[in-house]
Order: C-alpha cells, then structure tokens, then sequence
C-alpha cells in the first residue's frame, strides 16, 4: 500500500504512463504543494486513439458507470454510423480533459482523473447495421445459478465510463447520454466502485466487499500472454475483444455467519495475503493435488479457486471488477455486491467453460447470486479523425 495520505501516491500514474491533459484546470496552486499535486492528479488522462479501446488494460480506476442504451426502432445502418461519430468525438474530447462541442459545463470536463470511455455494441445493434456478428455474441447459456433481472441485462450499445473521480465519471455519463438520445434510450445503469485513488497501489489486485483480493491470476497488460488472452486477432474486429458483465449480488448477511476459516475454504487462499493454502504469496503457483496428513485435499474440491482452473490454457479471462453498495430495502442490511467484468477474445472459448464448472459446483454459489448479465463485443480502437466500430458498421 501506498502511505502519506494518498498525496504520496500522486506521482504514481508518472510510472505507467499518464499525462497533463491540455485545456487543465488553472487553479493556482503553489508548484510543490499539495494543491500542485493534486492538480496533476486531475488532469491526468489517458490516450483516446490507438489499435485499442482504452479502459480495458489500464489500471483499473476508482469509480465506473455502466450505461447500457436500447437503440430507438427506426435506427438504421446511416443512424448508426452518425451516432458513432457523435459519440467518439465527445469521448475523446472528455477523456483529454476537453469540453464536447455542445458542453453547456466545459468547467466539468477540465478534470478527467484518467478518464476512460469504451464502447461495446451487443447482437441487435450488428444486426441493424447489416454486419456479421461472431458466434459468441449471445446471451449466455442458462445457469442454475443465475436470477437473471432485465434491468440489469443486455443492451444494444454499452459504455464504460471510468475515471479516479466521480464527478469526471457523472459528468462524462450525462454528455454521452444527451449525445446519443435521439436515436437510443437508456436501458439500465450500473455504477461501480474500487479503492479511492492513492489508497493502494494502481496496479495491485483489487478486494471485493467479502474481504477477499479479487483477480490474482489475471494475465498483465502489455504482455504477449495478455494480448493473446484478450485481444480479437482476425477479422473485422481485429484490435478489439469480447465483455462479459456480471452483476453478482453478494448475501454479506450469511456472510457474517462464517467464520474466517470458513470464509478462507471457500475459496482455497488465505484472506490476508491472498496466498494459496499450498504457499505463502499471493501469486504463489497452488498445489492443486497436496493433500493433508488424512489424505483430503489442502486445498478444497469445491472451492471457488479449484472450480475456476483448467488445465486448458485456453480457458483463461482478464478479470476487472467493481464492486457496489447501494441503499438496502425492507429487513436487508446491505444491497451489495460485485458488477463482475471480463475481456476474453472468446466468449464461448475462454469463459463459458469456466462458468460452467462454477455453476455446477461453488461453494461461494452459497453466497452470491448473478442477477444481471450481458454478453457484448468491444470494437478496436481508432485513429484520430474516425469513429469507434468503423471497421463493423462500414
């Protein structure tokens, strides 16, 4: 972790990359100071343009919203390209710390906090605009465990709105949604959370609100393993990838009942260091077949980490979380839980094979319940000048 307030952390995005967005806001702050540097933490951005959407390998940031659209009957193939255009333009003026053409409060947008926007369009928007879509773009197939809820499912256009500060994120939301209202109505949104920035390391693996460090054995960005676990490599939507969002309601309740051992056997790692139960570190390689002094394994069968391996190394994902907490109705405490999210370049490859085994034996199943899901496809970036998803929509 990251001490001295958070403001030690600050410099922290000058080691992976991230830059002064122009058009930043003049506060007057003494260079040197607090003030200076939080200054720069807010005009930190993220690049816009390139053979990738930005906001699927970047550290994950503070807050995210997920803003899914229903595209308006009379949508055609022209609407649709006119729509991507609009949208672009407005995402990658937002993300560099710029006002759209039409920001009536251009203040709001001087302060991206890494602000990313990714775009990813679900079957019926391909099909309206004429194009083909991979076989895997399809709702998943039915699990036993799901209870599935249509304010949190599908969606025809769906964004990913991102940023280490809220106010970046809400702001980014409602320019997007006023830019794309004529032709799309909003079908749900889902708003995330993470540590708040400086609180822990960027790219450290994040917790979710059981406690447990979530997404350990994820590939690293900027790796041949990860370009080869996420990235589409053939075709029209070459550059880009394949999103699952999950939203996984998690009974904190029952939860409470449990304890700590309890909770470290579900899922077969401790719940300090994240470690296996056959190691000591958090990315030690776990022992899958130690068994103890009466023969049973060390790590449980039905454990949530046993169940998610494969011995296929196709069967791998890029996990990126957010949890939520929203207000709790009649007798609940909490109404809270994980808006799980992943990248996969093969939906019915990569993921389904995983979700299966969790579906037929998980002792976290005895926790969480998936209440939303949507399967999506993330086009590849662009250049400066085109559009996101020209390469689908022609």
């Amino acid at each position: 972790m990251v001490g001295g307030g958070g403001l030690a952390a600050l410099g922290i995005d000058r080691l992976f990359g991230g830059g002064g967005a122009p058009g930043g806001a003049a506060t007057g702050a003494v260079p040197g100071s607090a003030g200076a540097a939080l200054e720069e933490f807010g005009s930190d951005t993220v690049p816009f343009h390139g053979p990738h959407q930005a906001g699927v390998a970047v550290p994950t940031q503070s807050h995210a919203s997920f803003l899914a659209l229903d595209l308006r009957e009379d949508v055609g193939a022209d609407d649709l390209r006119r729509l991507m255009r609009v949208l672009t333009d407005d995402a990658a003026r937002l993300t560099q710390g710029l006002p759209p053409l039409a920001d009536l409060e251009p203040e709001l947008a001087r302060t991206p906090a890494r602000l990313t926007v990714t775009f990813a369009f679900g079957p019926r928007l391909l099909r309206r605009a004429g194009a083909e879509a991979p076989a895997w773009l399809r709702p998943l197939p039915a699990f036993g465990i799901d209870r599935l809820r249509p304010e949190f499912s599908d969606g025809d256009l769906v964004l990913m709105i991102a940023a280490d500060d809220e106010i970046a994120v809400a702001h980014a939301v409602r320019m997007l949604v006023k830019g794309a209202r004529s032709l799309t109505t909003v079908r749900w949104v889902q708003r995330g959370f993470n540590r708040s920035y400086g609180a822990e390391h960027p790219r450290g693996t994040g917790r979710n609100l059981f406690g447990q460090l979530d997404g350990t054995v994820n590939p690293t960005p900027g790796t041949a393993d990860f370009d080869g676990v996420v990235w589409i490599e053939d075709g029209p939507a070459a550059g880009g990838t394949s999103m699952v969002i999950r939203r996984i309601h998690m009974d904190l309740e029952g939860w409470d009942l449990l304890g700590r051992a309890a909770r470290e056997n579900s899922v077969g790692r401790t719940l300090d260091t994240g470690a296996p139960f056959t190691g000591s570190g958090e990315f030690d390689e776990p022992d899958l077949r130690a068994t103890d002094s009466l023969g049973f394994p060390v790590i449980p069968a039905e454990s949530h980490m046993r169940r998610a391996r494969s011995d296929n190394p196709d069967e791998r994902i890029f996990r990126r979380p957010y949890n939520y907490d929203e207000a709790p109705t009649g007798d609940e405490v909490s109404n809270s839980g994980q808006i799980f999210l992943s990248f996969q370049a093969d939906v019915d490859r990569q993921f389904v094979p995983i979700q299966r085994r969790l579906d037929e034996l998980d002792i976290l199943n005895e926790w969480t319940t998936p209440i939303g899901s949507s399967v999506l496809l993330v086009p590849p970036g662009c250049t400066e000048g085109g559009y996101v998803g020209e390469t689908l929509l022609g």
